[in-house]
């Protein structure tokens, strides 16, 4: 055995009968910080002078688009006031336009209103991260044009509130947003926090870090 005598001078020496020092343990490892795919993206995306650039196109691109619609949808028509009513029931103009048999004239009430709809999908998530998503754009959407349609019914001559052109709207601007304003919504202003299901296993997962690192 070792034994462990204190020489003049402090220093501790090891004999025999003493046992062997235990080496020291080492120290833990910090553990991983879990990168999130959001913050990846936030890193790869565009500066913020682009992005302040993209919402300024943005914003120019909705005045004008608002311009547009203005003067298609709130100009005066006398001659067609014995010909307007009011349709407060969803489907009912579009099954109109379907069995009439002129078929240019369906094409253009039906494809018309889903076009007028489409800037809103595409505009409005390059003007922000908080107008983004499939739900914002449609309820934004939805919003937008039954202001439209009252105005109509109460103030323009020749002009009638119709549910269904609101519905027909609405499907352009998710069309929009499904074929092109998705993507480019994701490329300028990219998603900063995971979603709630997606936070839950990275949870998990660092938890399962830091006990590995403890054992």
């Amino acid at each position: 055995m070792w034994r462990r005598d204190r020489s003049a001078d402090g220093a501790v020496t090891a004999k025999a009968g003493d046992p062997a020092p235990a080496a020291p343990a080492p120290p833990p490892e910090p553990p991983r910080t879990v990168l999130c795919e959001a913050e990846a993206e936030e890193r790869r995306g565009p500066g913020r002078a682009v992005r302040a650039l993209v919402a300024l196109v943005a914003l120019v691109g909705m005045v004008g688009f608002a311009i547009v619609l203005a003067k298609l949808t709130l100009n005066a028509s006398p001659a067609s006031v014995p010909l307007t009513h009011s349709n407060l029931t969803p489907g009912s103009s579009i099954r109109a336009y379907l069995e009439q048999p002129a078929f240019l004239e369906t094409v253009k009430q039906l494809g018309g209103n889903v076009l007028l709809g489409v800037p809103f999908g595409v505009l409005l998530p390059l003007f922000s991260r908080k107008t983004r998503g499939l739900v914002r754009v449609a309820l934004l959407t939805i919003v937008t044009m039954l202001l439209v349609e009252l105005v109509q019914g109460a103030l323009i001559t020749g002009r009638a509130f119709d549910i269904d052109d609101v519905l027909l709207n609405t499907t352009g601007a998710l069309l929009g947003y499904l074929l092109v304003g998705r993507r480019l919504g994701r490329a300028v202003h990219p998603r900063v926090r995971r979603r709630w299901w997606q936070r839950r296993p990275a949870r998990q997962k660092g938890s399962e870090q830091v006990l590995a690192t403890d054992r």
